[in-house]
């Protein structure tokens, strides 16, 4: 399982946008941000097979650790 950052960003024509700074390759979209979050998953895989066919790792940074080991917290924090 991996824990993946995502940005969804709206368009001016409607629907978002989803990249990942972990990931550059990853990009999707949907009109709507359920539909663009369900499509996440298709483009998370077409990743990993890039990779996988590239020879390349995934980002350690997107790996989670055992159950047994893990803690996080997501905060979102405004600037002025």
């Amino acid at each position: 399982m991996y824990r993946v950052p995502l940005v969804f960003a709206p368009q001016p024509e409607g629907g978002y946008t989803v990249t990942s700074p972990a990931l550059p390759e990853l990009l999707t979209e949907g009109d709507t941000l359920e539909e663009a979050h369900a499509n996440v998953r298709d483009a998370f895989e077409a990743v990993v097979e890039l990779y996988a066919e590239q020879g390349r790792p995934l980002p350690a940074s997107i790996s989670l650790p055992p159950s047994s080991e893990m803690v996080w917290s997501d905060t979102l924090v405004g600037s002025p």
